[in-house]
C-alpha cells in the first residue's frame, strides 16, 4: 500500500532522492527530472552545488545537514517538516547523499512520511561506495581478491563509535567499505589487526570522492592513520579495505585536474532538458 492510499486528500509529495556521491553526472535521470520540478528541496550536508543548481530558482532550499556532533536539525525536526511541506501542496525533494538507504536515514523518514499518510517516492542514487570505489580505480569485488563487499558505518544513532562485528570484518577473500570512519581510522586498524587481520593488509582512505577535490591515500592496517594524520585527509572520507586496494596503482583512471577542464558547466547543467520520452 502506498502511502498515498493511506491518506489519499493530501495534495503534496515527498520525494526521497539519493544525490549520488557527489559528481553531478552521475544522478540518475528521474532525479534530475524531479529537482527541476521541486517546489521545495530539503538537503544534507554532502549535496554539492552543482546538484542543487539542477532545482529552479523559485524552489524553497532549506539545508539539514548534519555534521559529527553538529547538527543543523534533529532527525525528528527533519521528518516534521517534511510533512509539513507536503501538506503544504509542495513537490518536496528530500536530497540524499549517495542513496537513501545506505546510511542514509531514508527508511526512518519514509515510516514518518507513511505514519502521517503523506505521498511519498524514492528514487535509489548511486551509493558512495560504489561510486567513490570506482573513482579510485578500486574495485569493490574481483575474482582474484574478494569476493564479497560489505558496507558498515563507523558511527551509530547517537553519534558514539560503532561496536562492529569485528570478526566478520576480518576474514580473507572480501571487502570492507565503511562510511563515517575517518575519526575512528586509528582505533578500527587497531580492531581489525586485534581481531586477526595481518597489519599488512591493504586499506584506502578516499576524500570527496567523484569531485576535483578527491584525494586517495592508500597504505596498510599499521601504517595509515599515521599517513591520514599527516596528510591532512578530512570528511566526508570513505575507508577501503582488503587486497583489492593493490589494484589502485594500475587501475586509478580519475584525474581530479581534469574535471574543470571536461565537465559541463553546472549553469548550463542546470538548464539541460530531458528527452519527452524520459519525463513520464
Amino acid at each position: 500500500m502506498s502511502a498515498s492510499q493511506l491518506n489519499p486528500s493530501v495534495a503534496g509529495r515527498v520525494f526521497l532522492v539519493g544525490a549520488g556521491p557527489g559528481d553531478p553526472e552521475l544522478l540518475t535521470l528521474r532525479a534530475l527530472r524531479l529537482l527541476q520540478q521541486a517546489d521545495a528541496v530539503v538537503y544534507d550536508n554532502l549535496i554539492s552545488q552543482g546538484v542543487l543548481d539542477f532545482a529552479p530558482e523559485s524552489a524553497q532550499r532549506i539545508y539539514a545537514g548534519k555534521r559529527r556532533n553538529e547538527h543543523t536539525m534533529r532527525q525528528e525536526q527533519i521528518n516534521a517538516l517534511l510533512v509539513k511541506l507536503a501538506r503544504e501542496g509542495k513537490r518536496v525533494v528530500r536530497l540524499k547523499g549517495g542513496d537513501p538507504f545506505i546510511f542514509g536515514r531514508g527508511g526512518e523518514e519514509m515510516q514518518e512520511l507513511a505514519a502521517q499518510g503523506i505521498d511519498f517516492e524514492v528514487v535509489p542514487g548511486v551509493t558512495a561506495a560504489c561510486g567513490v570505489a570506482s573513482f579510485s580505480g578500486i574495485p569493490l569485488t574481483h575474482r582474484d581478491y574478494a569476493q564479497v563487499a560489505l558496507f558498515v558505518t563507523g558511527h551509530l544513532k547517537d553519534g558514539s563509535c560503532a561496536e562492529l562485528d569485528w570478526q566478520a570484518l576480518v576474514r580473507p577473500s572480501q571487502t570492507v567499505v565503511i562510511y563515517m570512519g575517518l575519526n575512528a581510522l586509528p582505533d578500527i586498524c587497531q580492531q581489525l589487526i586485534a581481531h586477526g587481520a595481518p597489519p599488512s593488509r591493504p586499506i584506502a582512505l578516499v576524500q570527496h570522492g567523484t569531485l576535483s577535490t578527491q584525494r586517495v591515500l592508500t597504505g596498510t592496517l599499521q601504517d595509515l592513520p599515521a599517513k591520514a594524520r599527516s596528510s591532512g585527509f578530512t570528511s566526508p572520507s570513505l575507508i577501503i579495505v582488503g587486497d583489492v586496494v593493490k589494484l589502485h596503482g594500475t587501475l586509478a583512471w580519475f584525474d581530479p585536474e581534469q574535471v574543470q577542464g571536461n565537465s559541463l558547466n553546472p549553469s548550463a547543467k542546470a538548464k539541460t532538458a530531458l528527452p519527452s520520452q524520459c519525463l513520464s
